[in-house]
């Protein structure tokens, strides 16, 4: 079965992230393709979330460093907003305050945020944020509705050599089921979500290829490990993919 392969080149090539995915036709040469079934609503959302979560790892793998700072924002109960166009302005409002600071000290603004609504009616804001010289107190000093709480990525629970846990962790909404420990789908915990980030990140353009065959395994470049691999189904097409992360072994980072 013919392969497309998808390589996007991050960090100026200390870091490779692949795709490789059945090359528009289904099933093996001569054979008629497959018809494609309509996916339902739920596989639908399940493909969003995970493109969601999948350039949102790119953007971390880019553009932040471990030593970046992973901020949650929250709101006192008197203070908690209406609904989400009154909780973007008062994120709006802090990133205002942080965007000449930023600027005075030569450090690029770049920012990733989550405004979560809890299903019990709590609000809370994940950022994560540029660490530079005095910036953990800029981030306290701009929020005006609750406690703040401030940790570098690398010392919070969702850390990861290639950002995948953080990246599923701030692109979750309201239809994210977190897995049990029996496997089984728990119920959401999230009543609604809004996810962004800065527009300053530009995610590079990616080289494409055509391969033979669907190799049976990944092998490295030299020079570099594999950080992540994962195969699966595509829920839209019932289609197999791979992705997986290459990372320098001997990084200039």
């Amino acid at each position: 079965m013919a392969t497309r392969r998808k390589t996007y080149k991050l960090r100026g090539g200390d870091v490779y992230d692949v795709e490789e995915y059945p090359d528009g036709r289904y099933g093996a040469k001569g054979k008629a393709r497959q018809k494609k079934k309509k996916p339902t609503p739920e596989q639908m959302a399940a493909v969003n979330q995970a493109n969601r979560a999948k350039i949102c790892r790119r953007l971390l793998i880019e553009y932040f460093d471990a030593g970046d700072y992973f901020v949650t924002y929250t709101y006192k109960v008197e203070q908690r907003p209406k609904d989400m166009t009154v909780a973007l302005k008062d994120l709006q409002k802090a990133l205002r305050k942080l965007r000449p600071k930023y600027k005075k000290a030569n450090t690029p603004f770049y920012w990733i945020r989550n405004i979560e609504r809890g299903t019990k009616g709590a609000w809370h804001i994940h950022l994560v944020i540029k660490k530079t010289s005095g910036a953990a107190e800029w981030i306290e000093d701009a929020w005006e509705h609750g406690a703040i709480y401030i940790t570098q990525i690398k010392k919070s629970r969702f850390y990861d050599e290639d950002f995948t846990k953080l990246a599923n962790y701030m692109t979750k909404n309201e239809k994210t089921r977190e897995k049990r420990s029996d496997g089984s789908k728990g119920k959401p915990r999230l009543k609604e979500a809004s996810y962004n980030h800065a527009k300053n990140m530009p995610l590079p353009e990616p080289k494409s290829q055509k391969l033979v065959r669907w190799q049976k395994e990944v092998k490295p470049k030299k020079g570099y490990y594999i950080a992540n691999s994962y195969e699966g189904i595509n829920p839209a097409t019932g289609m197999r993919y791979r992705r997986y992360t290459l990372i320098r072994i001997h990084r200039r980072i």
